[in-house]
């Protein structure tokens, strides 16, 4: 499903150069669910960020579901996330002047504005436990219920692949286990590929596979 060849992406310019990723090589089967680890600086949020087509390779080659995406225009770019890739951003994201149904089925307005997304918004803010949250504002519900509308979001198009940054790091020990279940659960009745960067030692035991990255390069893969 996503094939990396020979990845890197450096910063700046001159002697200001930072070299963040330093030839990534790896592949990533669909139904997966992988976390990528590693300390601070080590490069897996800008891997993630590339992955999730926010960012751009400096060179090397990225297929995802047999498209060569790092050559795509940025309008392609823009489209090809919109409606193939979910992305749960570590600090939700979320816009306060909507209600909790608004920010979940906005990505469907641009996307599908043929199908009946307030229908699909309302099923996934159910399945994710939030269905009496329609009406209320990001304001008036807890981190951990953000965090979740985010992931009823970012699943609105039902992507192929869903791409999570850190998404419990803001989130206390109660609430970081309701939304990690819930990524376990997508993964396996769902069969969703889930990406998830974290540095957080137990979310290994939620996951298949941890590709471990160090300065830039892969420093383990198991799993």
């Amino acid at each position: 499903m996503i094939v990396i060849r020979d990845l890197h992406k450096i910063y700046g310019r001159g002697s200001n150069t930072t070299h963040a990723l330093k030839g990534i090589n790896m592949e990533i089967r669909e139904g997966e669910f992988v976390a990528i680890m590693g300390r601070s600086g080590s490069g897996k949020s800008t891997l993630l960020h590339i992955l999730g087509l926010l960012d751009y390779p400096s060179s090397g080659e990225i297929y995802i579901e047999g498209i060569d995406v790092s050559r795509m225009s940025r309008e392609q770019r823009g489209g090809f996330r919109l409606r193939r890739l979910g992305y749960v951003f570590q600090e939700y994201s979320l816009l306060g002047e909507l209600s909790v149904l608004e920010n979940v089925y906005l990505p469907s307005l641009a996307a599908n504005p043929y199908q009946d997304y307030r229908q699909r918004a309302t099923e996934l803010l159910e399945m994710v436990g939030l269905g009496e949250r329609l009406t209320h504002y990001p304001s008036e519900v807890s981190g951990g219920e953000q965090q979740r509308i985010a992931i009823a979001r970012a699943l609105v198009n039902s992507p192929g692949i869903l791409f999570a940054d850190e998404p419990t790091a803001s989130l206390d020990v109660k609430s970081a286990m309701v939304v990690l279940n819930l990524f376990r659960r997508l993964n396996t009745e769902r069969g969703q590929t889930v990406v998830m960067v974290t540095h957080e030692p137990g979310d290994e035991r939620y996951v298949d596979r941890v590709i471990r990255l160090s300065d830039g390069r892969i420093d383990g893969d198991e799993g």
